[in-house]
């Protein structure tokens, strides 16, 4: 059973009861990425999301961790473009313990300056630690590349100059600013009690202002890009998409479709392709990025310098057949009961069921029935994939980013076109 408060300073509650769940997940969410820093503080909502695990008024941060451990629960948090998320997985009888928890985390973390300084070198190690997983980093280079100058291109975890830059007042006042009632939602599922967790959140949040509305500006068109990052690695690293829909998009199941037969399995026309068929890589798939006003739909390869034009043009044939050839009635019918199996089976998951409360509320501003999801998949016809295709994959719109081993003069980069 679903519900929803709204409090007086804007918190948003949403619960749904489960049956037969003896787990309570909870999550905190704060609508607020890096998408909403500028360029000198890029990854600042990272940082603050480390140091709220770093003590309270109340609580040390290993006293944090003991407290979590001792109801044998979970205790985390990430941060992405769009929104934070500090989460707590516990048994039912247990969730008074995991609010109060991640209320006091949110409220009253004291930022003290000896682990700021502690935790800049965590993060700047994590910083490095993505600069030397190039399979990560081109991702992240990706970005940069489709949306330049753009807060969607900014690393979450920040630069280096931007985190050494970062200082206790920033912290601060950008946890001040940000972390303010109408950018909040705490959503719980399982073994939950509404009323319970409602008087939980408006005790400890009474005092929280409404705050100010977030300001972000769109990403300007995506233009035909290609970089290469090069870096002395055994693979390059390959990533070639387009524009793409956005969250609430009418067209977003078809989109799914799209790249669950382009690269979303081991049966899908990419793996097959270069790995099955050719052997050029190991690992090859495709993937949604997909925010509240933008998209993108990106395709990663991993291959040996020798392989990789011939790799990038495998890539192109394969989003040239799929605008041109409309897909099968048996290879849609397979590719939507992929859909509709792996959302059936990710209910199995309260923490799953939470996720799900939490980015219908920011995306859609109500909890979408579960039936109207699959019929949604199941409306979705060939032609509608196909009209999808030829709107995404255009040669205007394509951009490349590659890292490794590769000169410019190796490869064709005026032949990145789909024909």
């Amino acid at each position: 059973m679903f519900h929803k408060t709204i409090l007086d300073n804007g918190i948003r509650i949403l619960t749904q009861k489960l049956p037969a769940v003896y787990s309570a997940a909870v999550g905190f969410w704060v609508e607020n990425g890096s998408r909403h820093e500028t360029n000198a503080q890029n990854g600042i909502s990272h940082f603050v999301e480390h140091m709220l695990f770093k003590g309270t008024g109340r609580r040390n941060a290993l006293d944090i961790a003991k407290e979590i451990d001792s109801v044998g629960g979970v205790l985390n948090a990430f941060t992405s473009q769009e929104y934070c998320c500090y989460y707590a997985k516990v048994a039912g009888h247990k969730l008074p313990v995991a609010l109060d928890l991640l209320s006091d985390i949110l409220l009253n973390s004291v930022f003290d300056l000896d682990d700021i300084e502690k935790e800049r070198r965590v993060i700047l190690q994590e910083i490095h630690m993505v600069e030397d997983t190039p399979d990560e980093l081109v991702h992240d280079l990706f970005c940069q590349t489709l949306w330049p100058d753009h807060p969607l291109g900014q690393p979450i975890l920040g630069t280096s100059d931007s985190v050494t830059s970062l200082d206790r007042e920033a912290l601060l006042s950008f946890l001040s600013e940000k972390y303010c009632g109408r950018n909040i939602l705490v959503c719980a599922a399982g073994d939950v009690d509404h009323d319970q967790v409602v008087a939980a959140i408006a005790g400890a949040f009474a005092r929280l202002p409404f705050g100010q509305q977030k300001i972000i500006s769109a990403p300007r068109s995506i233009r035909h890009t290609v970089n290469i990052h090069k870096k002395d690695l055994e693979q390059v690293h390959i990533c070639l998409g387009s524009r793409s829909v956005p969250q609430g998009h009418p067209d977003r199941y078809a989109c799914q479709l799209l790249n669950t037969i382009l690269g979303g399995s081991m049966s899908s026309r990419l793996f097959q392709t270069l790995r099955e068929q050719r052997g050029m890589a190991y690992s090859v798939f495709s993937y949604l990025n997909s925010y509240s006003d933008t998209g993108a739909l990106v395709v990663y390869a991993g291959t040996s310098p020798e392989d990789a034009p011939h790799a990038c043009g495998i890539i192109l044939k394969e989003l040239h057949r799929i605008k041109e050839c409309p897909v099968s009635s048996d290879e849609l019918t397979s590719a939507k009961e992929q859909i509709k199996g792996q959302f059936l089976l990710s209910l199995e998951s309260a923490e799953n069921h939470m996720t799900r409360l939490a980015k219908n509320e920011l995306y859609f501003q109500r909890l979408m029935p579960i039936e109207e999801i699959l019929d949604r998949v199941d409306q979705v016809s060939g032609d509608d994939v196909h009209r999808l295709a030829n709107i995404i994959f255009q040669d205007e719109f394509l951009t490349l980013q590659m890292v490794g081993r590769l000169d410019e003069k190796d490869f064709p980069l005026l032949d990145l076109t789909l024909g």
